[in-house]
């Protein structure tokens, strides 16, 4: 409709006014005013001098005489409000209706792919609340990329060598008495962070005991005899001694087997894992031969790095003295790897805004290294997640886990439900799967909805209230549209024409913000942004119970009003669950 609608006024221009429009801006019609669709006469000024409201009023009445779907006008200031006929939203809707995975892009066989990097963890801890918003958002942005029209692979790098995850190997051989996930019934992640936890414990009281000694602090910190053991273990694994490494291994394993528990929980997955083992040592070769190339510099000590200056940031490392990579080098490795491996068109990285430095230097030096893909790097940054008891921390072993959010995420759905008093009939199997449902479709609606770069003060009460912006309340709704279905003795499936049916105006509406659904996916992938999904479905759903509320559905006394609206029904509940869907959140069937 906006394409013929643009064709028509460009050629009303060219016939009242006798210029060429370039462009026309066109915007949904406030719901103060009447009309559809609304062009914006304010930007023909400077083609045309003149009254707006004149000007708006003789294209008005050039599109009401020529193009057959524009019924009335009404010109408000600089706005022509334009009003549809029925046929055309009836029409619309049909082609809709009859349209499978509708607003969904299958990606074509040859087109270049789209890599989307989330989770990366350590393997000395469990994942926990900063993760969550982490993979949440990373795995939709994934899957709002593929609808879009792209092939798309998920990744992540774990941080699975270095001096952390040493720390928590020495304090298991110290403390751990052979203790395994399996001896203890812990999950792997779980056992290795505790032994992360005692280490810090027993190399606080050393640094302690060396105070007392008459020692300074800063002295005490870097001898205290736990740490320097802690890195002689790190020299042994990089000199690959069996014995460490077969430690590293099995504890590492251990940690694997977790993530994958929780990962499978929160609904996420990966095509591809990257290991920092296997990649610490990329990149060292690439800057030496940007050194060659005079893209980086060598300092006396024998350290390289790059000047950024004239780009308005600083001066960064890139190779150690010693010739040790530091990050900058492996995530310059890491990426050239990736460019590599896949045929890629565009890199996603989502890292938390404290790095927000770290990738504008990093893509900086790629585009120096003359890497043409160095202008498809994008970070999708992200603020933190906070709890109303306050911030996280990981190593005094307070950090908010990320399974027992989940649980308790299930458990708050279960008390609220069991107050409203709604599940009569269930079985308890049914009920347990529907609390976690809905306690999970709380929690990543309430950290989806909102912009990446936003903080977010996360209140897992507020998330699971069953009314207003939450996933609970969509869901609520997917569900009761459901029922309506199920109730539905009839066939709904027959086309019905603008001679069978009139609209009404909650009808036009609600075909409205179906039709935008399209639209709203690849802003989304654009913009790298669930909550452009998260607050469209939202939207949506206002409508919908609105609707629901003024027109009768299943008891209306004209049959094929009856069998419209019970379409209109049906397809709003296939936009929530595919729209839920790309924010990785499940719909009952009942609740």
């Amino acid at each position: 409709m906006q394409n013929s609608l643009e064709l028509a006024v460009k050629k009303a221009f060219k016939e009242i006014y006798k210029v060429e429009i370039p462009s026309i801006e066109f915007q949904a019609t406030r719901k103060d005013f009447e009309g559809d669709i609304t062009i914006v006469v304010f930007a023909f000024l400077r083609y045309v001098k003149g009254n707006p409201v004149e000007i708006g009023t003789k294209i008005g009445e050039y599109l009401k005489e020529n193009v057959q779907e524009i019924t009335d006008f009404n010109v408000v200031k600089g706005f022509l409000n334009l009003v549809i006929s029925d046929a055309f939203f009836i029409k619309n809707f049909n082609s809709i209706f009859k349209t499978p995975n509708y607003g969904l892009v299958t990606p074509k066989k040859n087109e270049k792919a789209v890599m989307v990097e989330y989770s990366s963890p350590n393997t000395n801890k469990p994942l926990h609340l900063g993760h969550i918003r982490n993979n949440l958002l990373g795995y939709s942005v994934a899957e709002i990329i593929k609808a879009s029209g792209k092939k798309v692979y998920k990744t992540q790098i774990i941080n699975d060598r270095g001096i952390h995850i040493c720390k928590s190997m020495l304090a298991w051989q110290r403390f751990g008495n052979g203790e395994t996930p399996t001896s203890t019934g812990l999950k792997g992640d779980k056992l290795v962070g505790n032994y992360y936890v005692a280490f810090d414990k027993a190399y606080k009281e050393e640094i302690q005991q060396l105070i007392s000694q008459g020692k300074t602090e800063e002295e005490a910190k870097k001898e205290a005899p736990i740490l320097i053991e802690a890195q002689q273990m790190l020299l042994k694994w990089e000199a690959g001694d069996k014995e460490v490494v077969k430690l590293w291994k099995t504890m590492n394993q251990w940690v694997y087997e977790g993530f994958d528990q929780t990962y499978k929980e929160l609904g996420v997955d990966f095509d591809k894992n990257y290991y920092e083992s296997n990649t610490y040592l990329l990149g060292k070769d690439i800057v030496l031969e940007g050194l060659e190339k005079g893209v980086f510099y060598k300092k006396e000590d024998g350290s390289v790095w790059i000047d950024l200056t004239d780009e308005g940031l600083d001066e960064k490392i890139v190779l150690r003295a010693d010739g040790t990579a530091v990050y900058m080098t492996q995530d310059i490795g890491t990426a050239i790897e990736r460019f590599k491996d896949f045929d890629l068109s565009e890199l996603v990285y989502t890292v938390g805004n404290e790095q927000d430095y770290h990738f504008k230097v990093l893509f900086l030096i790629l585009d120096k290294l003359g890497f043409d893909w160095a202008k498809q790097l994008y970070h999708l940054s992200y603020g933190m997640v906070d709890l109303p008891s306050g911030k996280m921390k990981s190593r005094e072993g307070t950090v908010v886990d990320a399974d027992d959010l989940m649980e308790e995420m299930t458990n708050t759905a279960r008390t609220i439900s069991q107050e409203l008093g709604k599940l009569e009939g269930y079985s308890k199997e049914e009920k347990e799967s529907l609390y976690k449902t809905i306690g999970l479709g709380a929690l990543k609606y309430f950290i989806l909805k909102v912009d990446p770069k936003k903080r977010i003060l996360f209140d897992p009460e507020e998330s699971v209230d069953f009314a207003g912006n939450t996933g609970p309340f969509i869901q609520y709704t997917y569900a009761r549209i459901q029922s309506i279905l199920r109730k539905a003795t009839f066939d709904f499936s027959i086309e019905m024409s603008e001679h069978e049916v009139g609209l009404h105006v909650k009808e036009r509406e609600l075909i409205k913000q179906i039709q935008l659904f399209p639209e709203i996916i690849q802003n989304a992938a654009q913009n790298h942004s669930p909550a452009i999904i998260a607050n469209y479905t939202y939207d949506l759903v206002k409508e919908y119970n609105s609707f629901y509320q003024t027109v009768p559905i299943l008891g209306c006394e004209n049959k094929n009003e009856k069998i419209f609206r019970t379409q209109l029904s049906a397809k709003v509940a296939e936009i929530i669950k595919a729209a839920f869907k790309l924010l990785g959140i499940n719909v009952p069937e009942r609740m």
